[in-house]
Formats: C-alpha cells, sequence, structure tokens
C-alpha cells in the first residue's frame, strides 16, 4: 500500500457517490477486518432517484479533481508560517526579534530588530507562494480537460471536465486520447477486445502494450450497454503498485471473473491503434495508482549538512558562554558600587528604585543574547538554497553533459544533495543498459546440438528451415503425424516458434501508424524552481515502485565484451554493421514490431530473418508466417509472465497442426537445466545434446553474449485439465494471487525438452572503460551488480576495465552458507592491511552465494573481504540483493554511495543509495524518475562526479565555513567593547549597520564565490582524477577547521578593534565616530579575507566586492546626513561625512585589514610553498603552458605506471603449489606477520583445503573445500588504509606510496627562491600581477626553474628540455607589452 494509505483509511469507510460499498464503519478499538484490503464498486446508473440528494456530500468524497496546492487565499499566511516555523533557526530569529520588543532588555528598535527575519520569511513565503501559484494553473489545466461520461438521464455519452468524473461513472475513450482515471475495460471497438495503450508518462515506455476486455464481456453478442450493467466489483483497496491489480467481478447470475492488471486503463496513460474503448471508473483523483507514485523528489540532508548542524550548535554554545559572561561581568560591575554611590548614568526604574546585581545580569544575559544574536547565521540556510541552485543551473548549462543522438542532457531532480556528488566513495552500478547500449543484436544459436552463427544468416539453418516446412506442407497434405519429422527438423521447427510467440511483443502494421500526439504530462506537485532550472521536466508519475513480477525479460541481463570472439567468425566489421542495420528495425513497408524489452525484438527479428514471420497477436491468438505452410494460428492459451525469480516466461498454447497443448519455455540456462525431463540410459542422445549446448552456452558467455534457453513441453489433454483447474483457482482468487500463480507456473514448467540456446550481443557504450578507469584512479571503489551469469559478467568486466588482467580474481560459489563462512574467513587473513605489499585483487561473487554473504551472521566477514578488493562482480544478483548489498556497504562502512542505472529493476537499489544516478535508456524512465540525478550516457558521470561534485563540494564547504568565520569576527567586536562599557550590552556600532551588515553589506561577494568559485580548472580534474580524494577524505571541511577559522575571528576582532581604539584614545570623538571606523574596517577585512580564500577570478567576482564598499558607504552617507535626532541623545548625524575628511580614519582602515589578515596570508603562502596539498599542485599544473602541462602529465603517467610495475611482493608462489590450510598458514607467516587481531587467528578450518592454480576460478563445494587460484604467481596483501602521500595518487593501490614515489617532490627548498615578491605573486589575488612585477627574463627563467623544483627534483633530468622551452616562452612573451604578458596568462589564478 502507498504512503497515503492510512490517512485515506478513513475515507475508504464512508459511501461515496461511486457506491463504494466499504464495509460497516469501524471502531477505533476494534481490530482491522479483513474485509477492509477490498472494496465494492457498483454503476452510479442504478441509484435510485431519492438519493439524488446525497450526491453533492458524495461527489467530494469520490472526486476525480486534482489538488496539488497547499494553501488558499485565506490559508496562506498562518499555514506558510507554520511551515517556515518547523525551522528552529526562524523561531530562533523571531524570538529574539520578540524579546527586543520588552522595554527591561530590549537594545535595539523593536521594529528594527523584525527586519532581518522579516525579509527572510517573506523571501521564502514569496517563493512558496509561487511555486503554489504554478501548481494551481496546472491542476486548472488537467481538471478541465474534456472526457465522455454516460449520462442516465441522456442514455448517451457526454462531454465533462475529468474533475466531475466519479468511481462508478462509465467512461468512454478514443484513440490519441488521455485516460482521466483508473478504469476497467468492458468494452472495446477491436473484435478482439484488445486496446493497445502507451505508458510513457508512467514509465517512459514508449512501446505499446495490450489491455484486455473482462472475459465475459468479451462474450458478448451486441453493444455494451451501460444501463445493463448490474454486475459489483470487488477489487483490492487503492495502492501504488503499477504492475499488480487483484479482484474479481460479481456478475447478477452470481458467476465471478478474475480481474488482472491486463484489465486496468491507468490514468494518464494514452489509448493507441484502437479507435474506441469504454470502461467503469474504479479508482479516481488522488486514489488513482498514478498520482499515489507521484510523491515528488525525496528529501535527503547532505553529509556537508549534516556537519554544518553540528558546527551550528557549537555557535550557540559559544554565544551562551559569551552571555554568561557578560551577565556575570554585569553583575559584579552593578555589585561593586553598592547602594549609596551609584554613577550618574545608571538610571532607576519607574518606581525609583535601581535592580539588584542579580536582576541585572538576568536581564543583561537576555539583552546580550539580543546584541550577540548574529552569531548564528540568519542567512546561512538560505544562501546555501540560492548557491545550490545556481549550481545546479550551471551544471545543466554544461554542454559536454547533453547527449545529441538521444536529444537529452542532465537533469538534476534533488537540489539539496550537490556538494555529495564530490564526496562519493562507492559506485554501485547495473550493467546492461548502464554501461551497454541495451541494443541488441542476434549473434549465434545453437538447436539441437548444433551451433549455428548469424552473422550472415548462416545458410545450413536457413536450409533447414525451409526444408522442414517443406516436409510439414507434405506431411499435413497427406494427413501424416509430425512424428515421421526427423528430430533435428522436429527441433528446428518448435525452437524458431519458440522464438516467435513466447514474448509479448506487439504486432503493428504500416497502414496503421501509431498516430503520437503531444505527450501530457502531470506536472509535479513539488519545486517548480526544478522546472525552472531544466529546459524540460520528465514525468514524476511514479517513484519507482519495482515489483518482482514483470512481462519483460530487462531483469536478465549480461554484458558484452569488447574483444576477440571465441566464437566468432571471420566476417568483417562491414557485415557486422550491415547486420545490425537490418536487425535494427524493419524496412518501410515491414511490420513493425513493439517489444517491450530489446531482448524479445532481437529474437522475433532474428526468427523473421529465418523466414518464421511473427504477422499478427491477439489476446488468444499469435499468428506465424512460414514458407510453404503460409499463416499458422497458434491459439493461446495462458501466458505465464517473466519475473526475477523464476527467471523464465511460458506460453501454452494449442499446436495448429498437431492439435496438442504445447508450453514454449524461454528464460536463464541456470534454471532451464534444472528443469529439463531426466534422461533415462537410453536417452544418450538427449544427453549429449544438452552437454553440447551447455558447452556453447558457456562459451556465448565467455564471448560477452547474452545467453537464452529455449524449451518446449507437450501436454496431455488430462495433464492440462489438472493444471487448469488449479491455475483458473489461483487466477480467481484475491488473497496470495501471487503466491499461488507462482507455484501454478512451477507445476507446468517441469520435464521440458531442450530445443537450443541463443546468444545476442549488447556492445558498450562509448568511453565506458575510460570512465571507468579514470573514476578508479580517483580512488573510487566500482562494483557491478547484474544479473547475468557469471562468464558473462567476468568477460563484460574486462572489456569494460573493470577487472585487469594483471589482478588476482577471488570467485566465490558456494552451495551452503557453512561454505560461504568458511571462503570469507578463509580469504580475509590472506591480505592484512598492516602489510605494505600493494593489493591488485578483484572479487567475483554468483547469486547464490551472496544471497549467503548478506545474511546477518556472514555479512560483516564478507563486507572485510570486499573492501580489500579493488573491483567487486556480483553476478546472478537480483534487484533485492542489489539494495541489500548497497544498504549493507552505506550502513557498514559509513561511506558515501552512489548507484547507477537504467531499469524498474535497479530502482530500489537507486533508492537506497546516498546519491541515485538514473540513465534514460531502452528500459523507460522508472530509474530516472526514482533517481536524485538523471545522465544521457554513463561516460557522463566522470564529469559529473570527478568536476561538478568536486567544484560543488569545495565551494559550499569554504562557503559554510566563511559563514562562521564572518558572524565570529562581527560578534566579537562587540564583545570587546562590553569590557568598557561595564558588560551593558551597549554597543558601539550603529544599530543599522548592525542589523543589515550580513543581509546587505557582506552576503553578496560570498555568494559568487560559493556559485563560480573553481579551485582547480575542469581540464585538470579530468587530466589528474586523483584530485577528488581530496572531496572523500573531506579535506575542505574538517572538525578543526571549525576551530582554526574561530580562532583566527578572534584575532582578527582583536586587531580591528584595539586599533581604532587605541587610534582615537584619549580624544573627544564620540560612541559612533568611533565605532563606524571600526564597522567600515570589519567590512574590509572580511573581503579581503573572502579574496585570500577566493582560488578564481571574476569580473563577477570583483564586481561584487566593489559593490559591497560601495554599497556601505552610500548608505552610510545617506543615512548619517538624514538622521539629525535618531538616538538622542548619541546622534549619528554627519558622522560618516566627518570621518571622510579625517587622514586617521584611512589610515586606520588601511592598516588594520593588513596587520589582522597577516598571519593567514602568511600561513596560505607558506603552506603553499613549502607543504603543498594535491590541489595546490594541481592549480600550480594549471599555470603552465598547455604544451608543458601536457609533457609533465605524460611522464607523470608513465613513471607512476613503471613504479607500480617494479613494485615488489612480499610473497610468491608456485602455479602448481597446493597445501592444505595449516601449511598455507605456515608459509604465509614465514614471509608477512599475521595481525594479531582475534579474528584473524585462523586462515582457514582445519578441513579446508586450498589449491593454487592459474584458472583465475574459486569453487567451493558443498563439503566445504575450497579451490581458490591468482592470475599471478604471488600473494597480495591490503595496502596500508592511511595516506601518506601529498603527491597526485594512482589507483588505489598506490595510496601507500610514498610522496616521492607518486608525485615527486624535493622536500630541499633553494633558500634564494624565497622573496616577498614571490610570496605575495603566488596568492589568487596578487598572481594576475607576477609577470608584470617580473623585471627580467632571467628571473622569469628561475621562477620556471622553481616551478620545475616544485614539481620534483627525481624529474629534474626529464625535464631539461621542458626548462629550455619554458624559458623561451617566457621570453617571448615579455617582448609584447606588460598588459599583453598579463591577458596571455592563465585567467584562472589559484594558490600554489
Amino acid at each position: 500500500p502507498g504512503r497515503g494509505e492510512a490517512r485515506r483509511g478513513a475515507a475508504w469507510r464512508r459511501l461515496p457517490r461511486g457506491r463504494v460499498a466499504a464495509e460497516a464503519p469501524l471502531s477505533l478499538r476494534a481490530p482491522p477486518r479483513k474485509e477492509s484490503q477490498t472494496r465494492l464498486v457498483r454503476s452510479n446508473l442504478l441509484l435510485l432517484p431519492e438519493a439524488e440528494a446525497e450526491k453533492p456530500k458524495r461527489t467530494s468524497l469520490a472526486s476525480n479533481r486534482l489538488k496539488t496546492t497547499k494553501y488558499t487565499a485565506l490559508s496562506f499566511l498562518p499555514k506558510n508560517l507554520f511551515e517556515q516555523f518547523h525551522r528552529l533557526a526562524n523561531v530562533y530569529f523571531v524570538f529574539i526579534a520578540l524579546l527586543n520588543f520588552a522595554p527591561a532588555v530590549n537594545a535595539f528598535q523593536p521594529e528594527l530588530a523584525l527586519a532581518p527575519v522579516l525579509f527572510i520569511l517573506a523571501v521564502t513565503a514569496i517563493k512558496d507562494l509561487w511555486e503554489d501559484y504554478s501548481r494551481y494553473l496546472s491542476d486548472k489545466e488537467i481538471n478541465h480537460m474534456e472526457c465522455l461520461v454516460y449520462s442516465r438521464n441522456e442514455k448517451k455519452y457526454i462531454s465533462r471536465y475529468w474533475k466531475e468524473v466519479q468511481v462508478g461513472d462509465f467512461v468512454q475513450l478514443r484513440c490519441n486520447e488521455i485516460i482521466p482515471a483508473d478504469i476497467l475495460l468492458l468494452s472495446s471497438s477491436d473484435p478482439d477486445g484488445l486496446c493497445h495503450i502507451e505508458t510513457a508518462n508512467l514509465d517512459g515506455e514508449t512501446n505499446l502494450k495490450q489491455r484486455q476486455v473482462v472475459r465475459r464481456f468479451l462474450e458478448l453478442d451486441s453493444e455494451f450497454d451501460p444501463l445493463k450493467f448490474t454486475s459489483v466489483i470487488e477489487c483490492e483497496n487503492p495502492n501504488n503498485d503499477l504492475s499488480r491489480f487483484r479482484g474479481y467481478i460479481i456478475h447478477k447470475n452470481g458467476k465471478k471473473d478474475g480481474l488482472f492488471k491486463e484489465n486496468l486503463l491507468l490514468r494518464g496513460c494514452t489509448i493507441r491503434n484502437t479507435e474506441e474503448v469504454a470502461g467503469i471508473v474504479i479508482y479516481a483523483g488522488h486514489e488513482t495508482k498514478a498520482l499515489l507514485n507521484n510523491n515528488g523528489p525525496r528529501y535527503k540532508r547532505s553529509k556537508l549538512e549534516r556537519q554544518m548542524n553540528a558546527d551550528v550548535l557549537w555557535c550557540i554554545l559559544i554565544l551562551l558562554i559569551m552571555c554568561l559572561f557578560s551577565a556575570i561581568g554585569h553583575g559584579l560591575w552593578v555589585w561593586q558600587y553598592g547602594e549609596k554611590k551609584k554613577p550618574v548614568f545608571d538610571v532607576p526604574g519607574p518606581d525609583g528604585k535601581y535592580l539588584s546585581p542579580v536582576l541585572a545580569s538576568v536581564y543583561l544575559f537576555l539583552t546580550a543574547i539580543i546584541v550577540f544574536q548574529v552569531m548564528i547565521p540568519i542567512s546561512l540556510y538560505v544562501s546555501i538554497e540560492i548557491v545550490k541552485i545556481c549550481q545546479v543551473y550551471f551544471i545543466h548549462q554544461d554542454k559536454d553533459l547533453y547527449d545529441e543522438e538521444t536529444d537529452t542532457q542532465l537533469q538534476c531532480r534533488a537540489l539539496n544533495i550537490t556538494e555529495d556528488l564530490g564526496q562519493v566513495q562507492f559506485i554501485f552500478s547495473d550493467k546492461t543498459g548502464t554501461l551497454t547500449e541495451n541494443k541488441m543484436v542476434f549473434r549465434r544459436c545453437t538447436v539441437s546440438g548444433i551451433e549455428y552463427s548469424h552473422d550472415d544468416n548462416d545458410p545450413r539453418l536457413l536450409e533447414k528451415v525451409n526444408e522442414c516446412a517443406k516436409h510439414l506442407e507434405i506431411m499435413r497434405s497427406h494427413e501424416q503425424p509430425l512424428s515421421h519429422l526427423s528430430p533435428e527438423l522436429c527441433d528446428i521447427f518448435d525452437f524458431f516458434i519458440a522464438l516467435t510467440i513466447c514474448n509479448t511483443v506487439v504486432v503493428t502494421a504500416p497502414n496503421q501508424p501509431r498516430q503520437k500526439v503531444d505527450r501530457f504530462e502531470l506536472k509535479s506537485p513539488v519545486k517548480t524552481i526544478e522546472d525552472f532550472i531544466r529546459r524540460f521536466t520528465p514525468s514524476r508519475l511514479t517513484s519507482g515502485s519495482n515489483s518482482s513480477s514483470s512481462s519483460s525479460l530487462a531483469t536478465n541481463k549480461s554484458m558484452h565484451r569488447c574483444g576477440l570472439s571465441v566464437l566468432s567468425s571471420t566476417s568483417t566489421e562491414s557485415t557486422l554493421l550491415k547486420l545490425e542495420e537490418k536487425l535494427a528495425g524493419p524496412e518501410e513497408g515491414e511490420l513493425r514490431y513493439e517489444a517491450e524489452s530489446p531482448d524479445e525484438a532481437a529474437l522475433v527479428y532474428a526468427a523473421r530473418a529465418y523466414n518464421c514471420s511473427l504477422v499478427g497477436r491477439l489476446s488468444d491468438q499469435v499468428s506465424v508466417e512460414l514458407p510453404h505452410l503460409g499463416t499458422l494460428n497458434f491459439e493461446v492459451l495462458h501466458t505465464l509472465g517473466f519475473d526475477s525469480i523464476r527467471k523464465r516466461m511460458s506460453v501454452v498454447v494449442r499446436h495448429p497442426l498437431t492439435d496438442e497443448i504445447n508450453v514454449y519455455t524461454k528464460g536463464a540456462d541456470s534454471v532451464i537445466m534444472d528443469l529439463l525431463l531426466p534422461c533415462d540410459p537410453r536417452g544418450k542422445h538427449q544427453k549429449k545434446i544438452q552437454t553440447k549446448t551447455q558447452n556453447y552456452l558457456n562459451l556465448y558467455a565467455v564471448d560477452g553474449l547474452r545467453t537464452l534457453c529455449i524449451a518446449k513441453r507437450v501436454l496431455s489433454k488430462e495433464e492440462y485439465a489438472c493444471w487448469l483447474k488449479s491455475h483458473l483457482e489461483a487466477e480467481s482468487s484475491t488473497e496470495n494471487r501471487e503466491e499461488l500463480l507462482f507455484q501454478s507456473a512451477l507445476q507446468i514448467e517441469k520435464n521440458l525438452h531442450l530445443l537450443g540456446a541463443t546468444g545476442i550481443e549488447d556492445h558498450l557504450q562509448d568511453g565506458v572503460p575510460e570512465t571507468i578507469a579514470n573514476l578508479r584512479k580517483a580512488g573510487l571503489q566500482i562494483w557491478v551488480l547484474t544479473g547475468d551469469k557469471q562468464e558473462t559478467a567476468v568477460n563484460i568486466a574486462y572489456a569494460c576495465k573493470l577487472l585487469d588482467h594483471d589482478e588476482e580474481i577471488i570467485t566465490l560459489n558456494a552451495e551452503s552458507p557453512v561454505t560461504t563462512g568458511n571462503m570469507t574467513i578463509g580469504f580475509t587473513p590472506l591480505y592484512p592491511p598492516s602489510s605494505s605489499v600493494l593489493s591488485s585483487l578483484g572479487l567475483v561473487i554468483d547469486g547464490r552465494t551472496l544471497a549467503y554473504a548478506l545474511e546477518p551472521t556472514l555479512e560483516d566477514k564478507f563486507l572485510a573481504l570486499a573492501k580489500r578488493c579493488r573491483s567487486v562482480l556480483c553476478c546472478r544478483s537480483t534487484p533485492l540483493q542489489k539494495s541489500m548489498v548497497v544498504k549493507l556497504v552505506r550502513d557498514k562502512l559509513k561511506a558515501m554511495t552512489l548507484a547507477i542505472g537504467d531499469g524498474a529493476n535497479d530502482v530500489s537499489m537507486i533508492q537506497v543509495a546516498d546519491v541515485g544516478v538514473g540513465i534514460s535508456g531502452q528500459e523507460g524512465m522508472q530509474a530516472v524518475m526514482a533517481s536524485d540525478f538523471a545522465i544521457p550516457r554513463f561516460r557522463h558521470l566522470e564529469k559529473l562526479l570527478l568536476v561538478h561534485g568536486h567544484w560543488c563540494y569545495s565551494r559550499l564547504a569554504n562557503m559554510v565555513l566563511y559563514f562562521f568565520y564572518k558572524n565570529a569576527m562581527f560578534v566579537a567586536l562587540l564583545f570587546w567593547y562590553q569590557f568598557y562599557c561595564g558588560f551593558s550590552g551597549s554597543s558601539m556600532v550603529d544599530q543599522w549597520y548592525l542589523i543589515f551588515f550580513n543581509l546587505f553589506f557582506s552576503s553578496l561577494p560570498q555568494l559568487i564565490t560559493g556559485v563560480l568559485d573553481k579551485d582547480v580548472p575542469a581540464e585538470m580534474l579530468i587530466a589528474v582524477p586523483q584530485l577528488y580524494k581530496s572531496g572523500q577524505n573531506m579535506e575542505e571541511y574538517q572538525p578543526h577547521m571549525f576551530w582554526m577559522n574561530m580562532i583566527d575571528a578572534m584575532y582578527q576582532s582583536l586587531v580591528c578593534f584595539f586599533i581604532p581604539y587605541f587610534t582615537y584614545y584619549d580624544s573627544e570623538v564620540d560612541i559612533f565616530s568611533w565605532g563606524t571606523p571600526i564597522t567600515t574596517i570589519a567590512l574590509f577585512t572580511i573581503i579581503l579575507h573572502l579574496a585570500i580564500e577566493t582560488k578564481t577570478w571574476t569580473i563577477l567576482h570583483w564586481s561584487s566586492c566593489i559593490f559591497s564598499i560601495l554599497l556601505f558607504f552610500f548608505v552610510a552617507l545617506v543615512y548619517n546626513a538624514s538622521c539629525p535626532v535618531c538616538h538622542p541623545p548619541s546622534n549619528p548625524y554627519w558622522t560618516m561625512e566627518r570621518l571622510m575628511g579625517d587622514p586617521m580614519f584611512y589610515f586606520t582602515c588601511i592598516i588594520s585589514p593588513v596587520v589582522a589578515l597577516l598571519p593567514r596570508f602568511l600561513y596560505r603562502t607558506l603552506q603553499g610553498t613549502l607543504f603543498p596539498t594535491q590541489l595546490q599542485l594541481g592549480r600550480q599544473l594549471s599555470k603552465l603552458p598547455p604544451e608543458i602541462r601536457t609533457q609533465l602529465l605524460t611522464k607523470l603517467n608513465v613513471k607512476k605506471e613503471s613504479i607500480h610495475q617494479t613494485q615488489p611482493f612480499a610473497n610468491s608462489f608456485s602455479p602448481n603449489f597446493v597445501a592444505n590450510a595449516s601449511d598455507c598458514c605456515k608459509a604465509y607467516n614465514q614471509n608477512a606477520p599475521l595481525p594479531t587481531s582475534p579474528k584473524d587467528e585462523s586462515l582457514f578450518q582445519e578441513h579446508t583445503k586450498a589449491e593454487y592454480t592459474t584458472d583465475r576460478i574459486v569453487a567451493a563445494s558443498p563439503q566445504g573445500a575450497l579451490q581458490f587460484s591468482y592470475s599471478e604467481n604471488k600473494l597480495p596483501s591490503e595496502t596500508s588504509s592511511q595516506d601518506t602521500s601529498m603527491g597526485f595518487h594512482g589507483t588505489s593501490e598506490m595510496d601507500s606510496l610514498s610522496m616521492g614515489a607518486t608525485f615527486p617532490w624535493s622536500p630541499a627548498v633553494d633558500q634564494t627562491d624565497f622573496s616577498l615578491l614571490k610570496w605575495i605573486t603566488s596568492t589568487p589575488l596578487f598572481s594576475r600581477f607576477g609577470t608584470v612585477l617580473q623585471v627580467s627574463s632571467s628571473s622569469l627563467q628561475n621562477e620556471t626553474q622553481d616551478t620545475m623544483c616544485v614539481l620534483g627534483s627525481s624529474l629534474h633530468e626529464d625535464f631539461k628540455g621542458l626548462k629550455e622551452q619554458s624559458s623561451n616562452n617566457f621570453q617571448d612573451k615579455m617582448k609584447g607589452t606588460p598588459y599583453d604578458s598579463c591577458k596571455s596568462d592563465n585567467s584562472e589564478t589559484t594558490f600554489l
């Protein structure tokens, strides 16, 4: 049931107009009754006239009106404020503003104190109002669409709005019309009672699907008349399962007919290729399945936001400490005067009495909270939302994330987790449609034990098909039984019949084109800001509900390996291209096939290539055209759809030539082979065929082909009659119907006769191997979870570079949980983390073993082994297992996970992961609609993570830290003043400046930096993927950085307070003439601090900083000139005007920011020069000329590869080494000590055996014997988890290398390189002037040499030629003007 089921339950217990005769009202204390799970629906046309008076109140309960708005004109203000006050920050600031109205504790003008919080609330309210008004317009457009509803008074169908449709109404629909509600199909203009619909608005699939009229109404002799409909419909309560509908219809004579999902037309779908249909409304409005799935995007909290909230709590604690300190200080200050010697400025209360020290302290505590309220950043959350929206907008504008072939671009469906893209540690990927194209090409097949290549329509097979057809024609004309046909020809005939009819392919003729209309889309009821950002918005009518029962073969996926085929013939590339073009679709004038999966289409087209063509499909009949025989009509008795548990599909038909009842089955070889009829001793030929077929299947899998087995069974009339009885009972059941149908399918899908097998190719997408290689270099661990058989998956893993040929592959195949436990326990200690040996491991595990490994008793052991492997490949995994694996890694390792897929079977995995990515592929849009981000191709994931993810994380992390610093620095100025005013809560800063300082004067530069700052250029982030690790390690925002910023803020505030204090000490200036310079200095310091932290400067950065300063002076001049009597006795009148005529004001505003920022400036410069981080080295590389940068990166990559190849291993084993567990333990202990952890004390159980061979496979018998081997005769170990390198890293196995190995660096720094000029020009703010400040070519040459020294002394000899070339380039630059030299420099200036 859907999420809204609980709140809708009460409504269903009432009786709406649509005769929803739910049972009697239930007491709140009574236990739920069994009948409450179903509902009754009767025709509205049977209502008695006296019941018309009850229509108005019934109508409102079952209306089809769509209402996604949250507010009305009257409820907007209170409801919106109530929602905004769910944010504790808003409650806090409203409380502070209201507290200011209390005369005893107020610090500012009460009306002025309300301004900031009212501004924030108003901005949010306007945004919410705009979004809700957009929803209102969308609802109005949908509700006023028209449809035909039957009228009892006029006795015909009349036009009504959608919003007027009720449950129990009869609706008539025509071709290309959109279905207004969930309707039970009772009539169709199609003579066979069929209706074709397009479900693109639900799941994105554009292929046609068939729906069937309810069986008894299909047998009506006359036209359907709604007035004669007296049946009662009992069905399940509204739910969001798109792939299931249970119920039955009770006729007047008491007979029942089962109702299935094939009888239900869902709201939002479009009628196609059918002139006219009619039905009764079952679910309306928000109770339709489509709208129950329309939950909108899910709210996720990013990892950065969670850490930020913790620091906000620290800010609150600091605020309370400051207030408490001030309160105690004020109490002591009042106490020291006693009762008699009160100062003249201490004003008594209205009763003439002075406050006691304790009461004065309490009042001062509240006053201090008002004065220091800026410590909590009121605009932080709003600023973060603005920055994220702008970041998403710029991501959408990236042309590199646009796919021209499919005309799709990246979509961001979750605005609040963009920074998580820069912190991903694990990627869980589907295969088919994600790594591959999901465009299937039929390549090979084996029939009756003989293998045929389909590269150019194998003439042998084509000749046998024609020969078979001739024999059948002769036998039919002479009325001979088919038993006279040879077994081989009989298998070939049945093989192609199975390919043709065992599917759900819909046939459409060229003279019956699918007339497309503009796709109607039910607009999302949430976040229309997304619609503003995106160029187009996909339908969000489903949140991706996943079902274990589907009519698609999409669950059983496999991969394609780009490489030499084991079985491929010597066909040329042109032949393959011609074949793909031929199989890609029908030529003009031929029939068109609408398949629910590319596999089915490939099989049907392949059968047609051998003259076995599917020419028609009805609900109970399939027409096949064969040579010589003409058209054969197979009566379809039952279709048992594919599901991920059975992993097969079957169709029960009556053979037109023999009148026998045949069961044709196709499915995964792992299940079909177990269902074959056991061979008796005399059936050696059949046993031989099975063995040959299995061998060919293994070869197909090694070749990277998708494999399917085809089988049949002939039922006797008695067997069919017995099975039919139980099957009909299962179909008509409303309780446990899926389980009963599953058991029914198992009864008939056994004792099968093997016909053959097929091999279908699925190409890798462009750029997949390169993308995976770069993601692994970035430190991302990639797991591929697929439903393929193991051999196919391993082959594809090599093709896409998930697995390397120089890796050791651990393959886990177990028959029991005990064996699985022995495996994981045995392997884990072989790779202790204490060893310095590089690990190069890959793990392959099949579905059965994975099911055991995910059990609570084994999951920790499995995870301990898996996390030590560079790559993990899970084969034969179900959708549930995929989500369990993601959840296990996410929860146990506390790692940031990303799941990417393209089909409905990936939805659960996508929703469980921290970041879900969907691919718009061949399997519809369910994965996209359930995801946080949607990309057209897998290769786009590289730039999305390495570039945009890194930028988003870096920007937001630095912006949050800057927010905390800025507020703390400004509040500390007020705190220091309390020592000089008796802790009275007074402020030397004018209240207008104090209130609007953070809101207006200093807000714009940080927003510009948060949106546009680029710490490293995109080209460098792609060229050096190792830079991504900074986000994984949270280097930009760590807990100690918050406290370092707080300390720096305290120091800067001391400087900015006491330099003006001593400057104006013992002078006659008033408080505002002293406080205004402090405010000006604070603004300069805060903006210059941001300038030091900014890595990239654009015209917008300069403009925002200048604008903020000019805005402050403009407001100050206007305010001081127009406010002569604002705050008597103090008066700000003409304060700024007088100060701007005082040279001391300018001197103070210059020297104070310099002294305040000098420690940070020196730290950044020295750290970037002596101990640069990876990001700083990347910025240094990006500043080099392109040709030098390219050569340098090339040499770096070569050196890293040579380091990796020559790394010694601590253990070496012979390929034929065989030992038992104790021997293995002993041999290992001689070379590398085992960790002392109790978990790793034993390598294997005493009875476990280990065998090292060269096969790269590990198998386990039920008895627990292990056989495992490695592709290299070496024993690797896991690397140290600590990253000691400060240079660029290679792939994950290089993490333990020293800095000199991974990115050579010379700690010895030439002392002649240290100069104030060099320090200054190394910072972003002044780096543009560096070229101008250099005065000679020799100094430029020295700078080039220094740069090379920074990049590594160990590469000194390699770069001699580069130095000379660089020097010449710099000298050529200096021949021009200084302006030209500055202009030619890199536009993105960075730190060292």
